[in-house]
């Protein structure tokens, strides 16, 4: 297993799983809660794996798994006075937003929804399934992801560095 776990939601209708296939690489641009770019910032390693979870559309759940490609780097949207993502308080020698590089793994053979999700009682630690729960990266333990990738029907060697 990877030294970390994570989860990350996106609304597919924004940037979904077959975005990241076709892209192969894209920056984790417009987190702005600081948990997240916490997370991103200083507890994300290069390779660390991530459940990509579709948020906000009629089937919620984990759609793939992306791998960590980049150390942390300042989120350019936070400069770029056009973009929903400007933060007018960071500045080139002070950014306040960081992102990371996500990489395209594989698609879920079968999509772990979030009502599956809720009826498993060894997932039940998982965050996401807590309530008022909306951070958008999220930790996600080695048992439990263990759990997942076997719900998600993934065996854990074809998860090895593509490249």
């Amino acid at each position: 297993m990877p030294m970390n776990w994570w989860l990350m939601k996106s609304e597919p209708d924004t940037y979904s799983i077959d975005d990241l296939r076709r892209d192969q690489v894209e920056p984790w641009t417009g987190v702005r809660n600081y948990m997240a770019r916490n997370f991103m910032r200083d507890t994300m390693q290069v390779d660390d794996l991530v459940f990509y979870y579709h948020s906000s559309c009629a089937v919620p759940g984990i759609y793939g798994i992306a791998r960590i490609a980049s150390p942390p780097y300042p989120d350019p949207t936070q400069f770029d006075a056009a973009s929903e993502y400007f933060d007018p308080k960071s500045t080139l020698l002070a950014p306040r937003w960081q992102l990371r590089d996500l990489a395209y793994v594989c698609h879920a053979p079968t999509p772990l929804t979030l009502a599956m999700m809720r009826s498993r009682p060894e997932l039940q630690e998982l965050l996401v399934l807590r309530p008022g729960q909306r951070l958008s990266i999220q930790p996600v333990a080695p048992d439990d992801a263990r759990q997942i990738l076997r719900l998600l029907g993934v065996r854990q060697g074809d998860l090895q560095r593509k490249g």
